[in-house]
């Protein structure tokens, strides 16, 4: 059988984390795995490692949970090696997709144009409306979606407006803050009513495993094309995520990648056929 490990609650070490209570049980019916709990409030407060179970050999396992700073995975992923478990997904390969400039520039020809500007280094405003007309703003991993912070600022935006919103940023990022930041190109996407047309795609060991609707839109909407989703099958992970979304001239762009333990499933998603094809995918 294959393993996941999944964050406890923060109240109890011996259930899962409350948030994550759908993924644990479809796992569970599935019965092709056994899991492990790590205690959330020991390892992400206080950097100890405690888990429900101690592997007596070593075994391979599949993380499910929230993100982490890549220093912190690295972590996470010695302590564990530590105790006979190693994650399926290595530390190296964990920071190529979580970190996007990483990834980049394996996806730049079907992405959004984009400017990165690392930690420290001032964001020259006047550099940014040369190469783009209309732009979104995010660190290397997030960005600040459903917030007070402009999601889109063009081209009649000042120095001084543009710096006070940046302070907005770093306050709604808080110590999730990675990186540095992205100055990404807008990009005007298709509807369908009132949705947009997203979808999640999670690669499991070179394999399309699943394509979900991201946004809510119709099952009528259309799928990304299969050409374009077989280009990115074999990139440098066992398991991650692309989100693809339709533009309003019809073209496809990708919108994202994750690195595929962190990535949550889409709301339409049925979680025992997820979990039941991540068995299949990689027992390959």
């Amino acid at each position: 059988m294959e393993t996941i490990l999944f964050p406890s609650s923060y109240f109890s070490d011996n259930k899962v984390d409350e948030a994550l209570t759908a993924e644990y049980q479809a796992v569970i019916e599935t019965g092709l795995f056994n899991v492990i709990l790590f205690s959330y409030d020991k390892w992400f407060n206080n950097g100890i490692l405690k888990l429900s179970i101690n592997p007596d050999n070593h075994i391979h396992v599949i993380y499910r949970g929230w993100m982490m700073k890549p220093e912190q995975y690295n972590l996470f992923y010695n302590k564990l090696y530590e105790n006979n478990i190693e994650l399926v997904t290595s530390p190296e390969k964990y920071e190529l997709f979580h970190i996007f400039p990483n990834i980049y520039p394996l996806l730049k020809n079907d992405t959004a144009k984009m400017l990165v500007y690392p930690d420290g280094v001032p964001i020259n405003l006047n550099e940014v409306k040369q190469n783009f007309k209309k732009f979104m703003v995010k660190d290397f991993v997030k960005s600040v979606k459903g917030t007070s912070f402009t999601q889109c600022f063009d081209s009649s935006v000042t120095q001084a407006e543009f710096d006070n919103q940046m302070k907005l940023f770093y306050q709604y990022r808080g110590n999730l803050y990675t990186g540095g930041i992205c100055i990404k190109e807008y990009l005007n996407l298709k509807k369908y009513g009132t949705h947009t047309n997203e979808y999640r795609v999670f690669y499991i060991g070179g394999n399309i495993a699943t394509i979900s609707r991201n946004s809510g839109q119709s099952f009528y909407a259309p799928l990304p094309p299969n050409e374009l989703l077989e280009k990115y099958r074999f990139l440098n992970s066992p398991y991650y995520t692309i989100d693809y979304a339709e533009l309003e001239n019809g073209e496809w762009k990708i919108l994202e990648a994750g690195d595929g333990q962190v990535s949550g499933l889409s709301d339409f998603q049925d979680y025992n056929a997820y979990f039941r094809t991540l068995y299949q995918c990689l027992n390959k």
